[in-house]
Order: C-alpha cells, then sequence, then structure tokens
C-alpha cells in the first residue's frame, strides 16, 4: 500500500467547478452529472463570480413551464422570475 502524499490528503475532496454565465442550463446539467457535482460557480466575462447554482435548482428549473433550452445561468441569478423557480 502506497501513502497519500500530504498535500493531496489535505485537499478539499470537491474543488468548485467554475463556469461562464453564458453557459445555458442545459449545459451546465450536462457538466454537473459529468463532474458529479452538487453546484457550480457562476462568473461573468471576467471571471468574477457572481453567485452559484445548484443542481437541484437547475433540474427543478427545468421542470418549469418558464423553461427554454434558451435560458442561460446569467438569467437565472439575474434576480427575475427564473431565479425563484425551483
Amino acid at each position: 500500500m502506497t501513502a497519500i502524499p500530504a498535500i493531496l490528503a489535505a485537499a478539499p475532496k470537491e474543488i468548485p467547478l467554475r463556469v461562464n454565465d453564458d453557459m445555458t442550463v442545459e449545459v451546465a446539467l450536462a457538466v454537473m452529472t459529468g463532474a458529479r457535482v452538487e453546484y457550480l460557480t457562476v462568473c461573468d466575462g471576467d471571471d468574477e463570480s457572481t453567485g452559484s447554482v445548484s443542481l437541484v435548482r437547475l433540474a427543478g428549473l427545468r421542470e418549469t413551464a418558464a423553461y427554454t433550452d434558451r435560458i442561460r445561468l446569467r438569467d437565472v441569478l439575474d434576480g427575475g422570475v427564473l431565479a425563484h423557480s425551483h
């Protein structure tokens, strides 16, 4: 059995993924599923964090009447009606 390097043992188990706010909800869901993460950090064009979204929130949004495949993450975070859909 080999020892785990101290740097890896001390590293967080899940490094938050950072994505651009122009990503669609569909692509974000695919990224989250593939990476097996529950949250994404959403960034603007300057790579500044503008918020985060959860897999549960996006999956819930996809089930609403307001959903279209053109909705981008910035639409979810902008404080509009889509931001409150669960």
